[in-house]
């Protein structure tokens, strides 16, 4: 597609964390808010969570965009590094910190473990300095649920929803909580698709938007991929990245498991023949309406050559 062809009304992204090479989960993430970008005639941009240095890998977010070229995902605009844009969320803690509504807390995790998970607020009214403590946000507009286009309604406990959340951590970094909205609304993103671990956050997140009066994105969150152990595939569990040889094979697995049309004589299309005819034949309301699928990650059994199944371990 041309620049000319997008159609501002759609702005989807991808938001990927450096703490490790791009593996089969996050390539089904990546593909899902692709293909329901570019089936939208949208913009998909790509931004980079590199606010936690403690957990990058050096090295991993240059990875991770290449492996995404290679299998075809090509991005819009240019690549947003959150590690670039501190000015921008001291800005808004000044801007909560004016309104009076954020205040310092110095509870320790333990604390809050004993009261049974939530916190109760105890810092509120204490007027604590700056320096060594954690910044809370004073909530006062509790989100109790939200409607998600592929799990449907979504329940907030009360005492989530209720919970003042920490914005800007004890350490001095940024909380996630803070720098996806704010972010989310700096790029424009109307719609995030993203996967089903991130549910719990996004009722904190929301009422972030109403604090901030920012206009609220539609949510669909994906179903993750298990391991054959039944664990989230994740990087903090050893995935492994995604081979950078033919990204057919996968990316015919990756809209499997998404449960999208089957593309006849796949092998026969190049990548980019391959993904026209996934963007005509993509429906979300296809997707399987399920926060995990209990399936083996295809790398833990197979690797495709040429339509054959043959032992991964003969190609590491």
């Amino acid at each position: 597609m041309t620049q000319s062809e997008y159609f501002p009304s759609y702005i989807g992204r991808f938001a990927p964390s450096p703490s490790g090479d791009l593996h089969f989960g996050s390539l089904v993430t990546a593909l899902g808010s692709y293909l329901q970008a570019r089936a939208q005639h949208g913009k998909w941009l790509m931004r980079i969570d590199d606010i936690d240095p403690p957990r990058e890998v050096p090295g991993a977010a240059g990875r991770i965009l290449k492996a995404l070229e290679h299998y075809g995902l090509c991005w819009d605009d240019d690549v947003l590094y959150q590690s670039r844009r501190h000015d921008a969320y001291h800005a808004v803690l000044d801007q909560l910190k004016q309104q009076e509504n954020s205040y310092c807390c110095t509870c320790t995790r333990q604390r809050i473990q004993k009261l049974g998970g939530f916190y109760d607020g105890h810092c509120r009214h204490l007027h604590l300095p700056e320096g060594n403590a954690a910044i809370r946000l004073k909530q006062l507009h509790p989100v109790y649920g939200f409607y998600d286009k592929l799990q449907g309604n979504i329940a907030v406990p009360g005492k989530m929803a209720e919970e003042d959340f920490i914005i800007h951590r004890k350490d001095s970094l940024f909380a996630y909580n803070l720098v996806v909205v704010i972010d989310d609304n700096y790029q424009g993103v109307t719609e995030i698709v993203r996967g089903a671990d991130l549910i719990e956050p996004t009722g904190r997140q929301l009422s972030l938007y109403h604090h901030l009066n920012f206009t609220i994105p539609d949510y669909a969150h994906l179903p993750l991929v298990l391991n054959k152990e039944g664990n989230k595939l994740s990087k903090q569990n050893h995935a492994q990245p995604i081979p950078l040889d033919d990204p057919r094979p996968l990316l015919i697995e990756a809209l499997s498991f998404l449960n999208q049309p089957t593309i006849a004589g796949w092998q026969d299309l190049t990548k980019e023949q391959l993904l026209k005819e996934a963007i005509v034949g993509w429906n979300i309301n296809s997707v399987p309406p399920k926060k995990v699928i209990n399936r083996l990650y295809p790398m833990d059994f197979k690797l495709h050559r040429g339509g054959k199944r043959v032992n991964p371990r003969e190609h590491r």
